[in-house]
């Protein structure tokens, strides 16, 4: 099918579920994937998860969003967080894939613009993306960081927002496996790396994809 727009949920390093979706979604120019954040950490190799979309940059459109992981992966690098505080939520993962061996420059050129490039959302016909949350009166343009990548939906989910416009996030996993779509938002952070899924939802057509940490399909 021609012009889908396709959300991704939090990959957190699993290179080989990532794979085994964009085997099953079978991309091509006219399609848009729109990765919710969330790319590193946790899980078994976030490096080779960043290659794979660097070079699905080349065949398809990709829409990468920032996630709370990569708000720290750059603070550490910025010397504005210390590297204990990250290592207690999953990086080491991340600096093992890269081969960490006490520089903070360990990121390939190609890699650092990726991470530097990163959206805070996206909005696209009918829906808008972020990786977390959002506040509900408040423009998408002028929306707070901390909703945007720290909120957790088990804390507070938030009312339908005020652009009438359907959010896709991720952030808040389901360790169930399954989507939550509460009708003016729609969860698809199902645990992938905790032996869940990596999910991909078409959001025009509700399709939804699913892998396991191994590739295979559910």
């Amino acid at each position: 099918m021609a012009d889908r727009l396709i959300a991704i949920g939090d990959i957190h390093g699993c290179d080989r579920a990532l794979r085994g979706l964009l085997r099953a979604i079978a991309p091509d120019a006219s399609d848009t994937l729109v990765f919710l954040g969330d790319f590193v950490d946790r899980g078994p190799n976030p490096r080779q998860v960043i290659e794979i979309i660097l070079q699905l940059q080349e065949i398809t459109r990709v829409v990468a969003i920032k996630g709370n992981h990569e708000e720290m992966l750059e603070a550490v690098i910025q010397h504005k967080l210390d590297l204990s505080m990250w290592l207690k939520h999953g990086g080491l993962s991340t600096l093992d894939s890269y081969e960490f061996v006490g520089e903070l420059d360990f990121l390939p050129a190609a890699h650092a613009a990726f991470f530097a490039d990163l959206q805070d959302y996206f909005e696209q016909d009918n829906f808008f993306f972020t990786h977390a949350a959002y506040d509900p009166l408040t423009d998408l343009p002028e929306q707070p960081w901390e909703e945007l990548r720290w909120h957790s939906l088990r804390d507070e989910v938030p009312a339908p927002h005020s652009s009438g416009k359907t959010a896709i996030v991720g952030h808040t996993a389901n360790p169930t496996g399954d989507c939550v779509d509460l009708g003016h938002l729609i969860c698809i952070d199902t645990f992938c790396y905790g032996g869940g899924f990596l999910t991909a939802l078409d959001v025009h057509r509700r399709a939804v994809w699913q892998a396991k940490n191994d590739g295979t399909l559910r």
